[in-house]
């Protein structure tokens, strides 16, 4: 008989508590960040900025919200202080976004300046975050661990988007710039939910370290060879990945959609980013990099559907495709540094791979900005070839880790 089998039962129960907590509080504040997210590109061409200022500040901010986490990443593994990092960078991620609402008296440039403040806050808080989710996904496995996750962040970045559709079209005919500030002023509601809960996940567990009782095999020292070959895939899948406020921005300025429906589109994204989770997630605790692999190959054909066709039906699809690419980077990208890397490093290292995610994503949504008022082509062509640039590089780290093993 195997008198441990209950303890370790109860244990993968616990973990799996864990993470649904946590994930619910992802639900909430993916309802206010992604919410916002949502209507960001045409709020911003509402109060006057151009297309290359929308690319530029949306890279912007993902590379603040990246690049600081190599910063932050190595500070909660100095300091253990996984959850104080959280709740601080929770606190000014979430409340940056209902104060967008003061926009409209502050022009737009307060309104790049809070979607730049609202990075620094996650930049603060997910490396830790990440570090403290890691301990239970990978009791429960990794890839599923992290589908989990977001699973129920998507049930909030749905949510977010078609509450912000129903503001923007009940308020239609007091004013576009009013109706937005209402939505905005809204989304602080569920930011102050996922606070609260926050905290109560800090008061159950407050060791969730405890949670993770093997570290991996393929970590000793440094970071490992697969880890590099890995992260240098991950450079070039950042440069071709557009964000989505130049998405919205195409498609309200060539009128392809209204900008009430918008957030409807993004919420379909959000929507087959959850499923394209439930999907890849098993499968990367099963095929490990293969689902990487095919994840990238699928999504990296968004471009040429959402910038080269006006027929709504193939724009949709571009967003579905980039939304397959959301699900990815949300869940099993973060899973593969978890299981490459030993706890005690775990921080570091999704602080450098977040850095070099969000500088590569500035570069590229910035150049991509530039590009749209210069030709669709180059701009699709440009995303293309370097999302596609990646897949050597997932190869080679899949066989580099099949060596190791």
């Amino acid at each position: 008989m195997n008198d441990d089998r209950p303890a370790t039962d109860t244990k993968r129960k616990a973990a799996y508590a864990f993470l649904a907590l946590l994930g619910v509080v992802s639900l909430f504040s993916d309802f206010t960040y992604e919410g916002a997210r949502s209507i960001l590109g045409p709020y911003l061409l509402l109060l006057g900025a151009s297309a290359v200022t929308v690319g530029f500040v949306s890279g912007l901010g993902e590379l603040i919200g990246y690049a600081l986490r190599l910063a932050t990443g190595y500070l909660s593994d100095k300091t253990h202080r996984y959850w104080l990092l959280t709740i601080i960078g929770y606190l000014i991620n979430l409340f940056a976004i209902p104060a967008l609402a003061l926009a409209p008296g502050f022009g737009w440039l307060f309104a790049c300046i809070l979607i730049v403040v609202e990075r620094l806050g996650k930049a603060i808080r997910n490396p830790a975050k990440t570090t403290i989710a890691s301990f239970a996904a990978n009791e429960v496995g990794a890839g599923k661990g992290f589908a989990l996750q977001e699973v129920l962040d998507q049930i909030g970045a749905v949510l977010g988007p078609l509450m912000l559709f129903a503001v923007l079209t009940l308020k239609e005919s007091s004013g576009r710039l009013s109706a937005y500030s209402l939505a905005f002023f809204l989304l602080g509601i569920p930011a102050s939910i996922a606070l609260v809960l926050l905290l109560v996940a800090r008061h159950r567990y407050p060791r969730p370290h405890e949670f993770e009782t093997t570290a991996p095999e393929r970590e000793r020292e440094g970071l490992s060879r697969p880890y590099w070959l890995y992260f240098g895939g991950i450079i070039f899948l950042a440069i071709g990945f557009a964000d989505f406020p130049l998405m919205a921005f195409h498609v309200v300025k060539q009128q392809i959609f209204p900008d009430n429906i918008v957030p409807v589109l993004y919420a379909l994204a959000m929507g087959i980013d959850a499923v394209s989770a439930l999907v890849f997630g098993p499968l990367f605790d099963r095929k490990g990099m293969v689902a990487i692999i095919l994840s990238t190959a699928i999504s990296a054909f968004f471009a040429p559907l959402v910038f080269l066709f006006k027929a709504p039906a193939l724009v949709i699809a571009g967003v579905l495709l980039w939304g397959i690419g959301m699900g990815a980077q949300e869940s099993i990208l973060k899973a593969a540094v978890t299981t490459m890397v030993r706890k005690e490093r775990r921080g570091t290292a999704i602080g450098i791979f977040n850095a070099g995610f969000g500088a590569f994503w500035f570069l590229g949504s910035w150049a991509m900005g530039f590009l749209y008022d210069k030709s669709l082509v180059a701009l699709v062509a440009f995303s293309l070839v370097a999302q596609l640039a990646a897949l050597p590089f997932f190869f080679a780290a899949r066989r580099a880790l099949a060596e190791g093993a």
